[in-house]
Parts: C-alpha cells; sequence; structure tokens
C-alpha cells in the first residue's frame, strides 16, 4: 500500500512536531469538470491540494518537509501544487532551514496543460536557490515518481533515496504502450535498477531514511562535534626501504584501504554513483565526520579493482560529484588515492576518460572548499593525480605516486620490465622522497607495515586528516585558492 504525505510525515518526524505552511491554493481557471474532480479529490484524499508542507523536528533538528499526497489525482502538480512547493522552498532558504522534498506523482496535471508543466521550471529555480544559498535538500522519492516531478525536483538533492521497489521514471508505461505499441521493459523503472546504475543513492524504507538523514544533516551542519580533539601525529623521518620495497608492500592484498578508515569514523552516510546513470564500483564515496570534523569522503576501493578491472570515467564523474557536494554545502573534501591506475580499454576511451582527469584537476584547483588529499597506497597515472592537488597531501609510509606503475616506466625506457625497481627509485615515487620534493606535506607512519597494523594505522591516518581539516577550517577559501594555486606553480622549480 501506498505511503500517504500524512503517514510519511508522521514516520519521518519527531512526534508531533510538525507544523503546516500550508495556505489555501491558489484559484486556478477550471471547467466544471476539473472542478468536481478537484472535489472529489480532496474528499478521496483528505488534503485539499497534492502536496503538504510544513517544518518540524527530525532527531532534534529542524527541517523543512515537502511531501507529495498521491491519493489527490495522482500526486499530480499544477499552478496551485507548484505555488504551495516553491512558497515552501522559499521559506526555508530565508529560514536557513535543511529542506527534505518527498514527491510521489504521476507527473504534470494533464487538466491544466502545458501551463501545469512549465510550473517545473520554477520548482527547479527555487531548489537551486536553496541549494546555492548552501543549504541541504534532501530527497525520498515514493511509488510512483514520474515525468517532470522526477525531471525536475526530484531529481535535484545533495542526496537521493528512494522507498524500496518504487516505480520511478520519466514516461510512464502506459504513456510508452499507446506511443510505441509495446510494452515498456520489465524491471528498468525500479528505485532498485536506479541504486545499481548510479541514478539513486539508494533503495531504503522511511525509517532507515530518517536515520540517514539525520546523520547527513549532522554532516551538513558543517558544526564540529565535541570529539574533534585529536591525537598529533607521530613524526617520523625518511623511510629507511626502497622505493620498490615500499611498491610491494603497497601491494600487499591484506593492506588497509579506505574502507578500513571509514570503519574509523562516524555520522557515516555511504553514496553511490554520479546520479546520472553511472556508477563505479572502484570508488568509495560518503559523507562522515574524521574526529568530529564533517566532510565528504571520495576515494578508491582497492578491494573493487580486481585484474583489469580498474576505475574509468564513471568513477572521474562521481569524484566530480563529491566536489560539487563539497563546495555547494562549504564542506571540506577528503579524497583518498589507492589505484593501480585509470582502466585502459575501448570503453574508456570512447567514454572520455582523458577529459574527466583534466575536469578533475581543474575543479580541484579552483575549489572554493578545504581540500585534504591523502596518498594511502599505490598512486599510478592520471588517475591518482586526478584526486592529488589538495591544500594538504598526506602520505603513508609506503604509498607512492608515479606516471606509471614502476613495470611500465621500465617497459617504456628500456623495452624490458627488470629495470622496475631502478625506475622507482630514479623517478622519486616513495613518500619520503615526495615529501622532500613538495608534492607530500606529511607522512603518516606504518610501524613497519600498515598491512601488520590495519587498526592502529586507519585510526591514525584519520586522527592526521583530522588534524589537518581542524587547521584548513580556519582559513578564508580565497587564501586556499591562492595558496594551493603557488603551491602547484611553483613545484619543481628551483628553489
Amino acid at each position: 500500500m501506498r505511503i500517504s504525505a500524512r503517514e510519511l510525515l508522521g514516520q519521518l518526524l519527531d512526534p508531533a512536531s510538525f507544523v503546516s505552511w500550508d495556505r489555501p491554493p491558489v484559484t486556478v481557471a477550471a471547467t466544471p469538470r476539473y472542478r468536481e474532480d478537484m472535489q472529489q479529490a480532496a474528499v478521496a484524499a483528505g488534503t485539499d491540494e497534492s502536496v503538504l508542507t510544513g517544518a518540524g523536528m527530525l532527531r532534534g533538528r529542524r527541517v523543512a518537509v515537502i511531501a507529495c499526497e498521491f491519493g489527490f489525482l495522482a500526486g499530480s502538480i499544477g499552478v496551485a501544487a507548484a505555488e504551495r512547493i516553491v512558497s515552501a522552498v522559499e521559506r526555508a532558504t530565508e529560514l536557513g532551514l535543511p529542506l527534505i522534498a518527498s514527491p510521489t506523482s504521476g507527473g504534470t496535471r494533464m487538466q491544466e496543460g502545458t501551463v501545469a508543466f512549465v510550473q517545473m521550471v520554477k520548482i527547479a529555480g527555487a531548489v537551486a536557490a536553496h541549494k546555492s544559498a548552501g543549504h541541504p535538500y534532501l530527497v525520498y522519492l515514493r511509488d510512483p515518481t514520474m515525468g517532470g516531478v522526477f525531471a525536475s525536483w526530484g531529481s535535484l538533492g545533495h542526496m537521493t533515496f528512494a522507498e524500496p521497489g518504487a516505480m520511478i521514471g520519466f514516461l510512464g508505461p502506459r504513456v510508452y504502450q499507446a506511443l510505441y505499441g509495446q510494452p515498456f521493459p520489465e524491471g528498468v523503472q525500479t528505485a532498485e535498477n536506479l541504486y545499481r546504475r548510479g541514478v539513486i543513492d539508494g533503495a531504503v524504507t522511511v525509517t532507515v531514511f530518517r536515520r540517514i538523514a539525520h546523520r547527513a544533516l549532522s554532516v551538513f551542519s558543517g558544526v564540529v562535534a565535541p570529539e574533534s580533539v585529536v591525537a598529533e601525529v607521530i613524526p617520523v623521518g625518511a623511510a629507511a626501504l626502497s622505493a620498490w620495497e615500499s611498491v610491494l608492500i603497497s601491494r600487499r592484498p591484506d593492506r588497509p584501504g579506505i574502507r578500513d578508515l571509514l570503519r574509523q569514523v562516524t555520522q557515516r552516510v555511504p553514496l553511490s554513483g554520479t546520479g546520472q546513470g553511472e556508477s563505479d564500483r572502484t570508488v568509495v564515496h560518503a559523507l562522515a565526520r574524521f574526529r568530529g570534523q564533517p566532510c565528504v569522503v571520495f576515494g578508491h576501493d582497492r578491494t573493487g579493482q580486481l585484474g583489469e578491472y580498474a576505475m574509468g570515467p564513471a568513477a572521474l564523474r562521481e569524484a566530480r560529484r563529491a566536489m560539487a557536494l563539497a563546495e555547494e554545502l562549504r564542506l571540506p573534501l577528503v579524497l583518498v588515492i589507492d589505484t593501480v591506475g585509470a582502466a585502459m580499454s575501448k570503453e574508456a576511451e570512447e567514454r572520455g576518460l582523458a577529459p574527466e582527469i583534466a575536469r578533475c584537476l581543474a575543479d580541484l584547483v579552483t575549489l572554493d572548499t578545504p581540500t585534504v588529499s591523502v596518498l594511502l597506497g599505490q598512486g599510478t597515472g592520471g588517475g591518482a593525480l586526478a584526486l592529488l592537488p589538495a591544500d594538504r597531501v598526506l602520505a603513508a609510509t609506503h604509498g607512492w605516486l608515479a606516471p606509471l606503475p614502476p613495470e611500465g616506466a621500465s617497459a617504456i625506457v628500456y623495452r624490458d620490465t627488470e629495470h622496475a625497481a631502478e625506475l622507482a627509485r630514479a623517478q622519486r615515487i616513495r613518500a619520503a622522497d615526495l615529501h622532500a620534493d613538495g608534492v607530500v606535506d606529511r607522512i603518516v607512519p606504518e610501524l613497519p607495515d600498515a598491512a601488520d597494523e590495519p587498526v592502529d594505522f586507519a585510526r591514525r591516518m584519520v586522527a592526521a586528516i583530522a588534524t589537518e581539516l581542524a587547521h584548513l577550517r580556519t582559513r578564508p577559501p580565497a587564501e586556499l585558492r591562492a595558496t594551493r594555486h603557488n603551491r602547484y606553480r611553483r613545484l619543481g622549480l628551483p628553489r
């Protein structure tokens, strides 16, 4: 059975906390038949329009809410409903409140025609203004969400989850059948399929979404939690091991990766995909607090890089989603590098791998928010470089960065792979050399190998990241941008 707007609000918000913002709907010119349909809909749904708006408390945090009522003319959006939505969005923006929207709709109200269809423009504009002001916008799609609603305010969330089993799509199956004379393919317009394809962040029940929203809003608030007191990183000198030994250590299958770091943080909310129909299992994207410091996290997942399967263009587009999210919400961005390299395939070339690397670099050097990059393990090629530019760059003792794997460099220079160790040394790829050359700011020690102390190392790295975030938060964005620019402008030149 479908969840009504009032049931949704009852499950999402704290008990008895909802306060309606709704005024009587604006009068829209209508035929007698349409007026009769409206009256019958009001009786059947128990609402005066297809949407309810207001404010309430979500685990003690005040939020603005917009909830569609499918029982009122299939949740369709006409002029009156759109005006109510826009008024609520603008009020939330004015009050500085996070906004949670839960659409369920067949789309545009056909009885009002094109003028109703065009209302989606003003709704999208109001949501864009809310986000531009730095306020969170969270979306929970219910069954069904179709047409112009999904193609406007239903797809603009900083994060988007959906009801399990919900039908979500642009063109309704009945319309498709009428237009093309054949049924729409089954299993496409479902919450679960869109999650797998990287369109939405997950399919969860309302009660689970309530928990997710609470964690996300805790991070989005930007407020530093009391746990923000962090331990100083243990000082460490130059690594005693050779570059090639570090390379071999970094390739240990039991070496801790980004998921091990995220097990040591709080308020973690996993996100998924680009939001544009792409996902890549070689990367991880999340919201989190590192010792109380809120941030957006994105990085390579060593467990997802198997055999020849390496990060592709979708992974980099997801990285750019993380960058945009951090900038819109004025949150620091943490990037974790641990990759065997970008994909080398026909598909990667045709889908724009190289241009996406370029866009990541351009976005990062101009980003208006603090950034920390972590060279956690392997750092091969453009896939690693795309996540490197940052205000502060940390490296694990055995992290390294190189244009190619040492074997690849050896193949170019010597036409064999037997000189890999020699090339690793000559190219100065190990963390100690990167620190000496100004590429890395700080080395976080492995004592002596992260794989032999995975939990302690992960906690040490998390503490180091938190320390850097706490320091960077005190610096104005313009100063960060200028320092970042100058850093890479001078890198490699004689001092």
